[in-house]
This record gives C-alpha cells, sequence and structure tokens, in this order.
C-alpha cells in the first residue's frame, strides 16, 4: 500500500489544514504543505501554499514562481545534511521525525537564505506528518527500503512511523517560540492532517478490496483489523480538536461581550499577582513554585468551559498553593491575597455568561443569546452528532459577528465528518469481525460493503 491520491483531493486537505491553522493562529501569515514521497527518493514537494490577507479572512493560493520543491520537488539525497552545503530544516523534519522553530531568524542554523546570501528569512516552524508503518504499509514495513543519511545510518530505523508530509508556517518576528501554544496546535494539527490522509487512502483502498473481502473472508478480517484498529483510535483525537474549536469559539465571544468591560483582563490580573507572589518569595517556593508559574502561566491561553476550567484550577493550581501553604508560612495579608486571586481566577471562567453583561450585550435576539450560550459553554464529555448539528446550524447566523465564525463552522462540519467516518468503519468492521470469529460468516451484502468503503 502507498500514498495515492487524485491531485485534486490532495490539494483540497492541504488548503484546509493551512487556512485551519492561519485562522486559528492569528500571527501566522503563510503556510506550505510538501508532500514526502516514498522511501527511498522520499521526494520533497510543494503541494499547497496560501498567504492570509490583513483582513484575516481571505487566503491567496499558489506555488512560488522559482523553488526547489515545486514540481517535480527534491529528491532526498538533494536536500540531506551533507558537508560543504548548507542545512535545510527540510532535512531535520524528514530524518529526525521532528519540528524546527526558527523563532529568530537572525541565528536560524538552517536558513539557506542566511548560510549563503547572509540575509534572515522570515520566523517559522515546520512540523512532520507523520503515519505509522503498520497502517501505510499494512505490517510489511520491514521489507521496505528505506534511505540513509550521510553516516550511512538507515533513517526511521527504530521509529514505529514514516513522515508523509511537512507543514511549514511563517509567523510575524517575535510571535513564536520553541514549544509554545502555537507550535504545539500546529503538531496537533499535523496529526488531523495524517489521520485525513490515512483515511481518503483507506477509502480508497477498502473499495478496491470489496471483491476479495467476499472471496476471502479469513484472510480480509485480518487486514481490516491491522489496518483499522490504529486509525480508528484516531478519534479521541478528533473530539479534542472539536473541544479545542469550542475553545476558539469561546475566545472569540468573550472577547466581542467583554470590549467595554472591565472584567476583560480578568485572568491576567490574577495570574500576575499569584505570580508576584511567588517571585517576592526569593526563591523559598522551590520547583513547586516555578512549576506553579508555568501552569498558572499557561492558564492564561486556556478557553476551558467553566465546570471542567474549575476543575483544572483546583487540580492543578490551588491543590499546589494548598501544599505551599503547609510548607511555607504566608502571612495573613499574602495568605488573603491569594485566596482572592484564586477565586478572581476562577470567575473568570464565568464572564462569558455574566448575566449583566448579557443584558447589556444587545447586538443578537435573546433567544439566540440564550441557546448560544447553553451550546458553547456545555462541558461535553463525548462526541454528540446531535450538539454538534446545532451548533453549526447557529453558526450560520451572521448576526452573531464572531470574527472567525464561518472558519470555526467549516471547521466543526469537517470533524464531524471525520467522525462519523470513523464510526461506520468501526461498526462495519465489529460487524465482519464478529461474523469470522463466531464462525457463522455469511458473504457482507452490498449495503455493509459500501459502509465499509465509505
Amino acid at each position: 500500500m502507498i500514498l495515492t491520491f487524485d491531485k485534486e483531493i490532495l490539494e483540497q486537505a492541504c488548503k484546509e489544514i493551512i487556512e485551519t491553522i492561519l485562522v486559528c493562529l492569528p500571527n501566522a501569515f503563510k503556510g506550505t504543505v510538501y508532500r514526502i514521497g516514498l522511501p527511498p527518493q522520499m521526494i520533497a514537494q510543494r503541494v499547497s501554499s496560501g498567504i492570509i490577507e490583513n483582513d484575516r479572512k481571505t487566503i491567496s493560493w499558489g506555488l512560488p514562481q522559482r523553488s526547489d520543491y515545486n514540481p517535480p520537488g527534491k529528491s532526498w539525497n538533494e536536500y540531506m545534511d551533507k558537508p560543504g552545503r548548507p542545512l535545510e530544516a527540510m532535512a531535520w523534519c524528514v530524518e529526525r521525525q521532528r519540528s524546527w522553530t526558527a523563532e529568530d531568524s537572525r541565528i536560524d542554523a538552517r536558513s539557506v537564505r542566511l548560510q549563503v546570501e547572509g540575509i534572515s528569512e522570515d520566523v517559522y516552524h515546520m512540523e512532520p506528518v507523520l503515519i505509522r508503518k503498520e497502517d501505510l504499509f499494512f505490517g510489511n514495513g520491514s521489507n521496505i527500503e528505506y534511505a540513509k543519511n550521510i553516516q550511512n545510518e538507515t533513517l526511521w530505523k527504530d521509529s514505529d512511523y514514516v513522515v508523509v508530509a511537512i507543514i511549514k508556517i511563517h509567523f510575524l518576528h517575535n510571535t513564536i517560540k520553541i514549544a509554545d501554544f502555537q507550535t504545539r496546535t500546529i503538531k496537533k494539527l499535523s496529526r488531523a492532517l495524517g489521520t485525513e490522509l490515512m483515511s481518503y487512502q483507506l477509502k480508497k483502498q477498502l473499495y478496491e478490496d470489496k471483491k476479495q473481502l467476499a472471496e476471502d473472508k479469513l484472510n480480509s478480517c485480518n487486514i481490516l483489523a491491522d489496518s483499522l484498529r490504529n486509525t480508528i483510535s484516531k478519534t479521541g483525537l478528533i473530539f479534542s480538536l472539536i473541544k479545542l474549536e469550542l475553545g476558539v469559539l469561546r475566545k472569540q465571544w468573550e472577547t466581542l461581550l467583554l470590549e467595554l468591560s472591565d472584567k476583560k483582563d480578568m485572568k491576567c490580573e490574577a495570574v500576575e499577582t499569584l505570580n508576584h507572589i511567588l517571585d517576592q518569595m526569593d526563591g523559598k517556593c522551590g520547583k513547586l513554585g516555578k512549576n506553579l508559574i508555568n501552569l498558572q502561566n499557561k492558564f492564561i491561553n486556556l478557553s476551558l468551559p467553566p465546570e471542567g476550567g474549575l476543575n483544572w484550577i483546583r487540580m492543578q493550581i490551588e491543590n499546589k498553593w494548598n501544599q505551599l501553604f503547609n510548607e511555607i508560612p504566608f502571612d495573613d495579608e499574602q495568605t488573603g491575597e491569594i485566596r482572592s486571586s484564586l477565586d478572581y481566577l476562577k470567575s473568570s471562567l464565568f464572564v462569558g455568561r455574566d448575566p449583566d453583561l448579557l443584558a447589556r450585550y444587545s447586538r443578537i435576539p435573546e433567544s439566540l443569546k440564550t441557546e448560544w450560550i447553553d451550546l458553547i459553554y456545555k462541558d461535553i464529555q463525548s462526541l454528540d452528532f446531535q450538539y454538534l448539528n446545532r451548533l453549526t446550524y447557529i453558526l450560520e447566523n451572521p448576526s452573531l459577528n464572531l470574527p472567525y465564525q464561518e472558519k470555526s463552522r467549516k471547521s466543526l462540519l469537517y470533524l464531524k465528518a471525520l467522525a462519523e467516518i470513523m464510526g461506520q468503519l468501526e461498526n462495519s468492521t465489529n460487524i465482519v469481525l464478529r461474523e469470522v470469529l463466531n464462525g457463522d460468516y455469511v458473504d457482507p451484502s452490498p449495503n455493509v460493503l459500501n459502509k465499509i468503503a465509505v
């Protein structure tokens, strides 16, 4: 099995992931996806590239007129690390299956222009898209001839994955750091692209194997079990991405609601107070204090539903403060300030449905406002297609006037469709497996086979 797609399908999948990243990350302005061919040649070829306009709504698509990675692309031997030629971030991502972040373009060790022309480029992040060897090669990955590096070491020898694509996102200067929220978001979305590519491939492969499924029941059952087990497990990632999109919607809503309110900086004010108290302790809090500062700073970038947010604060922040109270003597004034700041932090979770703020916000009808609040602040614990249907329906209403409303709606529709495909694959596969394992196998009906091939 190899990854083969129609050009239009592959380009559309790449455009959707670029659009998702550019819209979700306000400091990102350009995105490119490169396809990495099969080993040992591993030809890196630019598939799609887009630049978001200043209005953050329109994206211009198209490949640069001149680039070594435009079709037909560059083979591994042309971009791998070799003495006497510039180092490329592409080689790092492909060989090590790890991301590369150029947070300072002036000292980027893998900027070809900087090394050759002395000209710094944009700051950027490159993320490999990985697919398990077992999924891609149906368990025959050990028979593949893999490429070697300059030390004659076989690439990916000890890895369960192969690199099928590279996502490159350009950012505004001084807006990105290694392993920050933005790069972690790109990493999560790279997994979504890998899942989507694998899903397209599985649909095509399963459709072509329709006849074989009827003729060779046991062998087909084993192939389905091996190839789909890990793919179906990606449903958890889909749910995580849906919750991430809900967080984006909550941030957009709260930004609109709090435009003229003195509550818009509640999170930051509470965290700054808590961090300041820890800084004043002159290192007495040790590792626990440093951990608390990191967690409190992390909370600023989270957008959780109130119930889930309260649990997060109690487990990640408040419990550690209680531990500090038992270990270090705080005076009454400090203790009161800490408790007050923790309460203020918890209150920040509820600003999006604050009755006074909602009463003053008259840009949307009351009935729509009530249902909208109930939906985006609901603490969902599992995939709920009825809930997603209602949410995407409401997002069609232009009176909400959210900055990235249409993009969020499309993202949720895309994730819902992907989850439904996974569910159909799981159900259909279980039918076949159950019949074979029980020894009462009958040839699948055309309806069952069509579900498997969806």
